[in-house]
């Protein structure tokens, strides 16, 4: 196995909201592969909690604090993770952050915070790591983005939906200029997750349902996803859905762009809000909820 193929071992890797969810379970699995982990997070606590847990198992990590709307905490998250770990090899933004309501009630300030935090977070990373890659023509970019940026249906989200979808332009783009200078590029792009990121939601507009991806779609636990995408990006894949049939409706999508439209229009208004199904694994650990 290459070393493209095998990109974990004896690698260097700082994930940005690696402490809790998605994050947490792919800080987790970097480790059982061989790598180096750099915790970062913003509730410190809890980075430092994901970080011992490691190195529990064996494997060596460090819990760092970290703000990633602001650039000098980012600056100094990286400079803290190179003076623990040495230079890193990986860099995953991971932060994000959702809200619910209907683009109307959602303040200006709101629309802002959403992007900064969802897209313009893994720009501050992705700035700060890059000359280091580009001089050692290496490295790997993971970026977090959601099936709400890869086709339309989250109406009850569009701020959201609109910082995902910059983040999958940025990541393809980056990729195509990237790759051939040595240096990868993967798009986490994860349907429905049973993570803790709706406790902290806002709602902005009262009774507004949330929409979903579609009853195809599947609830899944972030031990599945942090799995789908190691696998990835051992394989040197680029984009990399949760669950491969996000592709299936992008080519519906791309069939008819207005009809795919349409038909997400009179789904909702027949009463499918586009739930996910809920696998028996996931319905134990809810108690059995359907």
């Amino acid at each position: 196995m290459t070393a493209q193929q095998q990109p974990f071992a004896g690698a260097n890797a700082l994930i940005f909201g690696g402490a809790k969810g998605i994050g947490r379970c792919v800080s987790l699995e970097w480790a059982a592969r061989g790598a180096r982990l750099a915790v970062a997070d913003i509730d410190e606590a809890a980075a430092q909690a994901t970080a011992a847990e490691i190195a529990a198992a064996g494997g060596t990590a460090i819990g760092l604090a970290a703000n990633v709307l602001s650039d000098e905490s980012v600056a100094a998250t990286v400079a803290a993770a190179r003076d623990a770990l040495g230079e890193i090899d990986i860099l995953m933004n991971n932060v994000g952050g959702m809200l619910n309501g209907h683009p109307e009630d959602i303040p200006l300030a709101e629309w802002q915070r959403i992007m900064d935090l969802n897209y313009f977070a893994a720009v501050r990373g992705v700035k700060q790591v890059l000359p280091g890659f580009l001089a050692r023509k290496s490295g790997h970019i993971v970026n977090t983005a959601s099936f709400a940026g890869l086709y339309p249906y989250a109406a009850s989200r569009v701020p959201y939906a609109a910082a995902k979808a910059a983040v999958i332009a940025m990541s393809e783009n980056l990729a195509v200029y990237l790759e051939p200078l040595g240096i990868r590029v993967s798009c986490l792009m994860p349907g429905p997750v049973m993570t803790g990121v709706m406790d902290s939601m806002t709602s902005w507009t009262e009774d507004c349902p949330m929409r979903g991806p579609g009853k195809e779609t599947a609830l899944l636990l972030p031990e599945d996803v942090a799995r789908v995408l190691s696998d990835g990006m051992r394989d040197g894949r680029i984009m990399i859905p949760s669950d491969p049939c996000a592709f299936d409706t992008v080519k519906r999508w791309a069939d008819s762009p207005d009809g795919f439209i349409r038909g997400k229009i009179d789904e909702f208004a027949a009463g499918d809000r586009g739930n996910p199904a809920i696998p028996d694994a996931v319905k134990a650990l809810l108690g059995g909820a359907g």
